[in-house]
């Protein structure tokens, strides 16, 4: 996955960009990967800041409230070493164990027309756990790149944060707003890059509570849906 935003023969690349969320996005929340990645920040938040466990958990649903990510307070008000966070936390995960090769959504990724869109990944997790996920649901080779939330750098920028999706326009090689099409899990990371004029998707897997006011003009219930809501990207319907 690279980001070049020029082709081969030096032309300049003007295919839209559809941005795909990773976390409970390509695979499904009830998978249970945020329920054991919470239960690793919250030991995390306990180990490292010496609180109790009731504290922990109160602090850690504070920052992720206020800031996107939990990382983020950790490193703003704690100066917690993120990659050292990422190395407990998301690169702890036992995602062999949970996450396997996806057929159906491999096809409908493959069903897409890369003439016509390019596909990039859009994640709030650091590089190594979104390589790790796409390369486990087997379908690593079908994107052209990854914006990703960088814990090395400060401060911290991920999504809802308008700076992040600024970040994946220009490393995906888009200038344009009205050229971005996002599906994410989250309403708040929807809610934003609407605003920003992307056209969003809020994927709320089935089972969920919808909510009472959109956070976009699309929500889906399955990725599949796609298929009706952008048909110019598709080969076939």
């Amino acid at each position: 996955m690279g980001s070049e935003a020029t082709q081969p023969n030096g032309a300049t690349d003007s295919r839209p960009v559809l941005f795909f969320d990773i976390d409970n996005c390509l695979y499904p929340r009830s998978a249970k990967v945020h329920d054991l990645m919470a239960d690793l920040i919250d030991r995390y938040f306990a180990t490292h800041l010496g609180l109790p466990e009731a504290e922990a958990i109160v602090l850690h649903k504070e920052y992720y409230r206020d800031y996107g990510l939990a990382i983020e307070g950790l490193v703003r008000h704690h100066q917690i070493d993120p990659l050292d966070y990422n190395a407990k936390v998301d690169d702890a995960l036992p995602l062999e164990d949970i996450i396997k090769p996806n057929a159906g959504l491999r096809k409908l990724l493959q069903d897409i027309d890369t003439s016509k869109v390019k596909l990039w990944l859009l994640t709030n997790a650091y590089v190594t756990h979104g390589r790790r996920v796409v390369r486990l649901l087997g379908i690593d080779d079908l994107f052209e790149g990854l914006t990703y939330c960088d814990y090395s750098t400060f401060p911290i920028i991920c999504k809802p944060h308008p700076d992040m999706f600024a970040k994946a326009m220009k490393e995906a090689g888009v200038e344009r707003s009205e050229d971005c099409y996002f599906i994410d899990d989250s309403y708040s990371n929807v809610e934003s890059a609407e605003k920003l004029g992307w056209a969003s998707v809020h994927l709320v897997e089935e089972g969920l509570p919808v909510p009472e006011t959109q956070a976009s003009k699309y929500q889906v219930r399955h990725l599949e849906e796609l298929r009706r809501i952008f048909p110019q990207f598709f080969k076939s319907n």
